[in-house]
């Protein structure tokens, strides 16, 4: 029993696994508790004027849209008002000096604009705007946001007003009416006289501001009120509800050097104390009852400007001088083609005009200009009103008339003798030989013209008699003293031609409403041609001719025709006209029934149903006979030209495959050339190899033993001259504007040759 082991006895351990977690729990309580202390936000104090808006817990303080705080408690204060206590996060700390200001945004909706609106959604917060000074921990809120910072990339601006006005923060600026700026806040001067107004321009406008830039009041509008009415100006939609300021450089300043922003400028009543007017000087002949300083520049009723100065010039007092100043939105459309005259009472047999200026006094008109075109700053007025733009509702016509008669600027245009528009202008042609009237319908009679209307001259009156008696005709009272245009429609449904349409101005309207249509036929000459000229078609007479003139650029005549029968079908496109006239010559003697009847116009018809058209270009030849530009060019070189003539033929084997199309002396006038041109099925006979000679006339050979041999290519060659030529084997084919020498005679071994060429390809 004794063989049991002994027992080893050893101290136990005072150390346990089980302390670890304590102390890592310590150690976790201690990291949480640093990081606590070093997150901890910093309370300030901040005092409003009124807690309303301002929640504890809730609002938050932002910068720059992202959160830096909230408001922790709120208490009020009896002598300061409401007391916020802020807890701001740690980052914000280097921020917190005594030059930060705080203020509460909410939503308001004022004159100027809406500001705030995101408040809507996420609620009210307390702005701020880090500044300059001491470390600070209690902070007095701003009633309003404060201004746009001097460091903000633009214009910071300084103008004196003698009041203030409707202008309010954040009203426009305005230059040409576009929004390039805003008022940032205004105060009153130390002097307490004026009113300093603190402006802000946007970078990409602030090289608009010179040194002689006028700023004025655009607020509001602007009444002016008189016996001609009332006068009203603003700026903008938006200055009249909010306020605001325009500028502009005057004309003659253009030159200014840029601005000095510590240099405060003038801000003025209006426009008209800024004289901020483009300068425009006018020659006038006649300037009765003009007043400088009082006369308007009026455009469709508005006042654009105003009479400043008025001289008389000294070596022809017949005239004067105007200065104008206008308003500077309008100088892009003081170019070239603008226009002014004097408006004055006007009692005539065309009517009363200016009736207006009975009331108001005589004035100035002005037509702006087409935008774009070269600019002008010195005019002349026109004695009269011009005639309506092209571009005024209405339709626009262009008569054309042998003689002006009694028509006039203003003579009345009649439809079944109701007044439907007016003659505004009239001029001579380019070539003098006829009167072109600009003619203006109203709007809701413009449909009553179309491509069947006819028009006469239906001035004064007309007398036929007989034994019966005498029959007096006048189209109105008005048209027997200032005479007038009527006219017909036969077809309402007829198409209208062109956007300008052009019509003749008949003599009376027996000779308007004679039957058929007029065309237009342009030629190269008239040469044979004359009034009462018959058109023909298939023999029988169509048309006539009923007047020749010569173009405007006096390259052809145009000839004045009327188709009386088949009008439908040959007064549309697609329809050729061509001169028919003897010809008599060796090779070719056609049309001498036009010997004894004269020349006339043959016509052949366009397709059914193609387009109508009234102008048209004849053709030089016969549509048969007209020379296709299609084929083979080539150049020959001679030392002479001979008989050779335009038309006369190109010969392979005696068979016409080509014509000389034309020819001229060489560069150093010692070659002749003469062009040629292949029909394209025969292209491929004409070889790099290819000889060329003159076959005009006969060729004689002749010997003691061998007798006389006479050789000549074809009758046709010997009357009218000719060309031959021949290929050899194996030659690459010609090329288009080649050059071959054009022999006098053929060898005998070209004669031999006899290539195999097919004509079906090269």
């Amino acid at each position: 029993m004794n063989d049991l082991p002994t027992a080893k006895v050893r101290p136990a351990s005072n150390w346990s696994a089980i302390w670890v977690l304590p102390l890592i729990a310590l150690l976790i309580g201690g990291w949480l508790g640093w990081r606590a202390y070093s997150q901890a936000g910093i309370d300030i104090e901040v005092v409003f004027e009124s807690g309303d808006g301002l929640q504890a817990g809730k609002t938050e303080v932002m910068y720059k849209g992202m959160p830096i705080g909230k408001v922790s408690e709120l208490h009020l204060d009896n002598e300061r008002g409401v007391v916020a206590t802020l807890s701001m996060d740690k980052q914000s700390e280097p921020h917190l000096r005594s030059g930060t200001r705080f203020w509460l945004v909410k939503p308001s909706v004022t004159l100027a604009g809406i500001t705030g609106l995101e408040t809507l959604v996420s609620g009210n917060y307390i702005a701020v705007s880090p500044g300059p000074g001491e470390p600070a921990r209690k902070f007095e809120a701003l009633s309003a946001p404060p201004p746009l910072p001097d460091d903000v990339p633009g214009l910071h601006l300084t103008l004196l007003a003698e009041r203030l006005g409707s202008l309010n923060r954040d009203s426009p600026v305005f230059y040409k009416q576009i929004q390039v700026g805003r008022v940032k806040s205004y105060r009153l001067a130390d002097d307490q006289k004026t009113v300093e107004i603190q402006v802000f321009i946007e970078p990409a406008y602030a090289s608009l501001v010179r040194k002689h830039t006028r700023f004025w009041n655009a607020s509001g509008v602007t009444v002016n009120a008189g016996l001609g009415g009332l006068k009203l100006r603003t700026e903008s939609l938006a200055s009249i509800v909010a306020g605001g300021i325009a500028f502009a450089t005057p004309e003659n300043r253009s030159d200014s050097p840029p601005t000095d922003p510590s240099i405060p400028f003038r801000l003025y009543e209006d426009f008209d104390a800024a004289q901020a007017g483009i300068r425009v000087t006018l020659k006038l002949h006649d300037f009765e009852s003009l007043q400088a300083g009082r006369t308007p520049v009026m455009f469709n009723g508005i006042q654009v400007g105003t009479l400043k100065e008025l001289k008389i010039n000294q070596e022809d007092p017949n005239f004067a001088t105007a200065e104008l100043a206008l308003d500077p939105l309008g100088e892009d459309y003081l170019v070239e083609d603008t226009e002014f005259w004097v408006v004055k009472p006007s009692i005539s047999l065309a009517g009363i005009t200016g009736l207006d200026a009975l009331l108001k006094g005589n004035y100035i008109a002005v037509r702006p200009g087409t935008k774009g075109k070269p600019a002008r700053r010195d005019f002349v007025a026109r004695p009269k009103a011009p005639p309506l733009n092209m571009d005024a509702p209405g339709l626009h016509l262009v008569l054309l008339s042998d003689n002006l008669g009694s028509l006039q600027v203003g003579s009345p245009v009649l439809y079944r003798q109701i007044k439907v528009g007016s003659v505004q202008s009239y001029q001579l042609t380019k070539n003098k030989r006829q009167v072109l009237l600009g003619v203006h319908i109203e709007p809701e009679y413009a449909e009553l013209v179309n491509s069947s209307t006819r028009f006469w001259n239906a001035s004064g009156v007309t007398l036929s008699g007989g034994l019966s008696g005498i029959e007096v005709k006048s189209e109105s009272v008005q048209t027997l003293l200032m005479g007038g245009v009527a006219f017909e429609t036969p077809d309402l449904k007829a198409r209208v031609e062109g956007k300008i349409q052009r019509f003749r101005l008949y003599p009376d309207r027996d000779s308007a409403m004679l039957e058929g249509r007029t065309i237009r036929i342009r030629v190269d000459s008239g040469d044979g041609l004359r009034p009462g000229t018959p058109i023909r078609y298939r023999g029988l007479d169509v048309g006539e001719v009923e007047k020749l003139e010569l173009s405007d650029d006096l390259s052809g005549v145009l000839l004045s025709a009327r188709i009386t029968q088949g009008a439908e079908r040959i007064a549309r496109a697609g329809s050729r006209f061509w001169v028919v006239k003897p010809e008599l010559g060796l090779t070719r003697t056609a049309n001498l029934d036009t010997l004894i009847s004269g020349q006339y116009l043959q016509v052949e018809p366009g397709a059914p149903g193609a387009a109508p058209q009234s102008e048209f270009v004849a053709l030089k030849s016969a549509p048969g006979e007209a020379r296709s530009s299609a084929g083979l060019d080539l150049v020959l070189s001679a030392p002479r030209l001979g008989s050779i003539k335009v038309g006369v033929p190109v010969t392979f084997r005696e068979v016409r495959v080509g014509e000389v199309t034309g020819f001229e002396l060489g560069a150093l006038a010692d070659q002749v050339l003469i062009r040629v041109r292949i029909e394209p099925r025969y292209a491929p006979l004409v070889r790099s190899g290819s000889r060329f000679w003159n076959a005009s006339g006969i060729g004689v050979e002749a010997g003691l033993f061998k007798g006389v041999r006479v050789r000549t290519e074809s009758l046709e060659a010997l009357i009218a001259g000719g060309i031959a030529f021949a290929s050899p084997e194996d030659s690459p084919p010609a090329i288009p504007g080649q050059t071959f020498p054009l022999f006098a005679e053929p060898r005998d071994e070209w004669l031999g040759w006899a290539p195999k060429i097919s004509l079906g390809s090269n």
